[in-house]
């Protein structure tokens, strides 16, 4: 099994920056694709980011590419989500993920079967 537990969060303001992160558990974690979405509220959860097991391939929505990096650090179960240039549209409740194929990078959060509780980050204009 894997949990997933989001921190880092917080409320800032644009412009300024935030990294989460997410701790895994599991024993085969540092082959998983690794997964970051997003909720606001009324909206549908939308894909963020994702990266393969190696680090080097990282994938983006058009949204955040260029503001936001993706990473993992595989010997500490952790993936992490670095934020710049943060805008009041970057307000929702961000989760981490894995594939219910955990070797499967998806795009879309039904292709996905783990999730963490997610962290809130709101930012004020």
């Amino acid at each position: 099994q894997v949990q997933l537990v989001e921190s880092g969060g917080g409320l800032v303001q644009a412009g300024d920056s935030l990294r989460l992160t997410c701790t895994a558990s599991g024993r085969t974690f540092s082959s998983y694709v690794m997964g970051w979405f997003r909720q606001a509220p009324g909206k549908e959860r939308e894909f963020v980011a994702a990266i393969r097991w190696n680090g080097y391939t990282t994938h983006y929505a058009d949204s955040v590419r260029g503001r936001f990096t993706i990473s993992r650090d595989n010997a500490n179960n952790k993936v992490y989500l670095q934020m710049k240039s943060l805008r009041p549209e970057d307000t929702a409740v961000y989760y981490c993920a894995v594939p219910a194929i955990p070797y499967d990078l998806r795009f879309d959060p039904e292709g996905y079967g783990y999730w963490g509780q997610g962290t809130q980050v709101t930012v004020s204009s």
